[in-house]
């Protein structure tokens, strides 16, 4: 898959993450988490199963409340706003496991996606992107969710967090449990989704495939951010290659 045009390291942070430390309970799931995204990228979080990286996005979204440390967004400080607060200034989060709505239709789905508007032309107008993004969607506009394939609901998923008009879009795992050709499907609308200028943060176990998109990425290691550089640079590091990359 091709990595769209790489972007420089310089310009204005449009999310800045500084020494995060966020628990569940007694335990420390993020210890320290330092990381900038810029605008127009597409930034990648790799890491095993209990590195954190679900964690930071939950924490950036408002779901989990930080220890220590501080998020910043478009100059608003996020750390201590509900999630309704942080979508409302241009943040969505399309969660692991999709987690639609499975008793209400494609359409109910996506409605709610835009509960924190009113401006009905501008809903309509992002609509029709969904749709146009995702035809199957269109298709199966008034199919209960539950019903649909898995691939399905993660177009779901990713339509819905569109219906807010996101700068910022937070992606956890969005290949999980699909088949390839359903992956490659997906991440080829989340590069249009970039192209078309929104700003991803993705978190993904592929990393390869996370890598292959991606303009850069920070490896995390038990809450611990290990490694950061370009994603060319990453895929080429030989102990990322190892680790991660089955090299």
């Amino acid at each position: 898959m091709k990595r769209s045009s790489p972007r420089t390291w310089g310009r204005a942070h449009v999310l800045a993450v500084e020494n995060l430390v966020t628990h569940y309970g007694p335990v420390e799931a993020l210890k320290g988490i330092t990381l900038h995204v810029n605008k127009g990228e597409i930034v990648t979080l790799i890491g095993a199963n209990g590195a954190g990286k679900s964690t930071t996005l939950r924490t950036i979204s408002g779901l989990v409340r930080p220890t220590r440390g501080t998020i910043t967004y478009e100059g608003h400080d996020l750390t201590a706003l509900p999630p309704d607060r942080i979508v409302a200034l241009g943040i969505a989060h399309v969660p692991e496991g999709r987690r639609v709505f499975p008793h209400m239709s494609v359409m109910e789905n996506l409605e709610l996606g835009a509960y924190t508007r009113t401006d009905k032309r501008a809903i309509q107008e992002d609509l029709d992107r969904v749709f146009t993004l995702f035809p199957r969607l269109a298709e199966r506009r008034w199919q209960l969710a539950g019903t649909m394939s898995g691939g399905e609901q993660q177009m779901l998923a990713i339509g819905r967090a569109l219906m807010a008009r996101p700068r910022l879009l937070l992606l956890d795992e969005p290949s999980m449990g699909l088949a390839p050709i359903i992956v490659e499907s997906i991440f080829s609308v989340i590069q249009d989704i970039n192209r078309q200028g929104t700003t991803i943060l993705l978190v993904e176990q592929n990393a390869n495939l996370a890598l292959s998109v991606a303009h850069k990425g920070y490896v995390l290691e038990t809450g611990r951010v290990v490694l950061s550089d370009t994603a060319e640079r990453l895929r080429e590091n030989e102990a990322v290659r190892r680790a991660y990359l089955g090299a």
